[in-house]
């Protein structure tokens, strides 16, 4: 069915350019996310939150009481294959819904966030995180994501979203916590493409404290991707990717320090950091898929969405950097007709990343 719905869905893309692309001579276009196009896209993580296998649990077995179905280890986040991949399809639920409220299954939607994001499964998801092997768990890509829902349900101006917001509060409060307790025992950033990026999980928590002003998980952040960060130099993109890589190391930091640092003390550090960058002439290469039905080899789509979205961060408010946006655009165009009618080993998580790059686009 994908090859069906490939050309469709690039076409329907492409054809929906702004003015604001179209004035720029010489800009890759790229539409901007639509309601035809988020209607596409939420089937996405409608058809996931809600399918309990194949499952991926990550868990540590202490006994055999653990030897649960994932519904019932985890009945808030037990679909899409993995935990953070659920968390991360409800974030495209609310984030698709909040932009678009007149799409044809809202109130559907709605009802599935309701039912998965209660208070007494709430409830439940934060008792695993108390087990004794569990302190780690999800740490801390999980964690981003979920404080990345928790501010996109903040800033959903809702009924639904006020019972979600309260409902989801106290596994909030404890990531927060979590974050809080372990960034100062972290003595070295981990600096890999998949999930225990460091830079990664601090951009995702520090949008949620900039949102909801929580200064202390603020303040933590700050000081400690410049402990991490604020001396490198010359980071080596031209390494990357990796063959499973959905994040870039060197993109991923340099999106940390342009929230951490004023834009003219980040300006100097990236002129360090990526001085090849500011060349007008520069390129960088998309990820290339070989095999969509590998859930490893198709992290590279996720490369490209996060090289987006990571680059949209970069440039905004430096006019001097205006010519990476053609990069962006690139990485998205490469990889976003693939999604809609692709198989279960990036369904279940890419629709998320390219709402995400979609968005940074329409932030610019």
């Amino acid at each position: 069915m994908r090859n069906f719905l490939i050309v469709p869905l690039l076409l329907l893309f492409m054809s929906c350019k702004t003015e604001k692309t179209e004035s720029i001579k010489g800009e890759i276009p790229l539409a901007i996310l639509n309601l035809t196009q988020a209607q596409r896209l939420v089937s996405l993580p409608i058809n996931c939150v809600e399918v309990e296998f194949p499952n991926k649990l990550g868990q540590t077995i202490g006994g055999v009481e653990d030897l649960q179905s994932p519904k019932e280890l985890h009945p808030a986040f037990y679909g899409c294959f993995d935990w953070h991949s659920s968390v991360h399809g409800h974030w495209s639920l609310v984030s698709l819904l909040k932009q678009f409220p007149q799409l044809e299954n809202a109130s559907e939607i709605k009802k599935k966030l309701l039912i998965n994001i209660s208070k007494e499964n709430i409830q439940k998801e934060v008792a695993y995180f108390y087990g004794k092997h569990n302190k780690s768990y999800e740490r801390t890509y999980g964690w981003a994501w979920l404080l990345k829902l928790a501010e996109e349900i903040h800033t959903w101006d809702d009924a639904t979203a006020r019972e979600l917001e309260n409902n989801l509060q106290p596994l909030t409060d404890l990531i927060v916590q979590k974050y809080i307790e372990f960034l100062p025992k972290l003595n070295y950033p981990i600096r890999v493409g998949e999930h225990p990026n460091t830079a990664f999980g601090l951009t995702f928590a520090w949008d949620y404290a900039n949102t909801v002003g929580h200064q202390p998980l603020k303040k933590m952040i700050s000081t400690r991707a410049k402990d991490f960060y604020l001396n490198d130099v010359d980071c080596p993109i031209s390494w990357e990717p990796s063959g499973y890589d959905f994040l870039s190391p060197c993109l991923q930091e340099a999106a940390i320090m342009k929230r951490v640092l004023s834009v003219s003390e980040f300006t100097t550090w990236f002129e360090k950091f990526l001085p090849q960058l500011k060349d007008v002439n520069y390129q960088l290469a998309v990820g290339e898929v070989s095999d969509r039905t590998d859930g490893k080899l198709v992290h590279l789509d996720g490369v490209n969405f996060s090289r987006a979205w990571a680059l949209y961060d970069i440039v905004k408010d430096l006019p001097a950097y205006s010519h990476l946006k053609n990069i962006a655009n690139e990485h998205i165009n490469y990889s976003l007709p693939n999604l809609v009618g692709d198989s279960y080993e990036g369904g279940h998580w890419l629709g998320s990343f390219a709402i995400y790059a979609l968005n940074s686009v329409a932030n610019e």
